[in-house]
């Protein structure tokens, strides 16, 4: 069997070898407990859980069009408009199957061989291997700690060649929970518009944003600069809906007509049950994000304060999401030398699984997620604690 290049340019998911890894133990009896989950532990509301049952028992089982039912269409118009503050038309939006295929049609649809895409590190697991498989060139854009992970357009000018064709924006951020200020992607798409560089803007996490910080999206510019403009969301983190794949992309008409085509030929419409659920869900109440964005705040803080008491250990404090990414270089070594040595060793030690950074694109830190309740957070953090000192000691007696 001949397999492309293609396919073999794409690496390996971290997460899933983890993942294995965690259940083999789980499988050999040993208590696991996993920090590496990219998904609320929460419920979809009620509200969407019934509008699910209700188009069952009205018989919605046929295709839909491959951009989604029009009153799909029309309430996440709708929401985002108010989200936005100015009015956005339902040829604007199209369902994707999560906000996945989103991204990956957006690639498939902007990119030719050898065009650049700038990547600010560090990013989300597929953004660079979505770029290869459209035949582009991932360019990392490096970042630091010390600014909350956060860059600006001094940070791109650098990098700018005339290949440079997209600039991908994640705010709140996965992995780091880092998220920008309006003004500062005001700054970041200014700079991408005088540029002629297009901006994907993913907002998945825009809900789960924690004060004083403040939502801030790139839907302000679909009016100014819908030519330079999308922005990819979906229902799976804001609603707790990750496996229901409900995504969702705002841009121009005539892009979401490429989009479409290309849903078209390979996946076409999303499970009509789950339109019929997205469509309560964007249209219903939404006072249960402001009890989940609490609820991670404080685990937030929970967690902040354990990994404070990790000897060598620094955290930066995110706004959002529910990620955070201490940096742990200080406890590498000839036998650990890099983060997914060291997530090998403190699930094997610890028992917890975590994400290496590596994967994300800075191999200093690992991802820990703290999406899940309160008790089982504090077991994992104290069992890291644990073997994060018994580490730091082993390397004190080895300098």
């Amino acid at each position: 069997m001949h397999l492309s290049q293609r396919i073999l340019a794409v690496k390996p998911s971290a997460t899933l070898s983890i993942n294995a890894k965690a259940a083999e133990l789980k499988a050999q009896g040993q208590e696991i407990i996993s920090l590496a989950a990219g998904e609320p532990d929460f419920q979809p509301p009620k509200h969407v859980l019934q509008a699910a049952k209700d188009a069952i028992d009205q018989g919605f089982v046929r295709y839909t069009p491959v951009p989604g039912l029009p009153e799909l269409r029309q309430a996440v118009a709708g929401y985002c408009s108010k989200q936005y503050g100015h009015t956005l038309t339902p040829n604007m939006t199209i369902a994707t199957n999560g906000g996945k295929q989103g991204l990956y049609s957006l690639f498939q649809c902007l990119l030719d061989p050898g065009d650049e895409v700038l990547i600010p590190a560090p990013y989300w697991v597929s953004y660079p291997d979505m770029v290869a498989l459209a035949q582009g060139n991932p360019v990392v854009v490096p970042s630091s700690p010390d600014r909350n992970f956060r860059i600006t357009p001094s940070d791109l000018q650098p990098l700018l060649t005339d290949r440079t064709r997209i600039l991908v924006l994640n705010t709140p951020s996965n992995p780091t929970g880092s998220h920008y200020t309006q003004a500062e992607i005001d700054d970041i798409i200014s700079w991408a518009v005088d540029n002629d560089v297009f901006v994907i803007s993913d907002e998945i996490y825009d809900q789960l944003v924690y004060p004083p910080a403040e939502p801030a999206t790139a839907g302000k510019w679909l009016q100014k600069h819908p030519m330079h403009v999308a922005v990819c969301n979906g229902l799976s983190k804001s609603f707790a809906m990750t496996g229901w794949r409900m995504g969702y992309v705002l841009a121009h008409p005539d892009l979401i007509a490429k989009l479409s085509t290309i849903q078209g030929q390979s996946t076409s419409n999303v499970c009509v049950l789950v339109q019929k659920a997205a469509v309560a869900a964007l249209q219903g109440p939404t006072d249960f994000l402001q009890e989940q964005r609490e609820v991670f705040q404080r685990r937030r803080d929970l967690a902040l304060e354990h990994i404070a008491s990790w000897p060598g250990i620094s955290c930066p404090e995110p706004d959002g999401a529910f990620y955070l990414f201490p940096r742990m270089d200080t406890l590498y070594s000839p036998v650990i030398p890099d983060s997914t040595a060291l997530c090998t060793f403190l699930l094997e030690k610890a028992k917890v699984a975590l994400v290496p950074g590596g994967a994300f694109g800075d191999d200093r830190c690992v991802r820990i997620s703290y999406a899940l309740d309160d008790r089982s957070l504090v077991q994992a953090l104290d069992r890291l604690k644990a073997a994060v000192c018994d580490l730091a000691d082993s390397s004190r007696v080895h300098e």
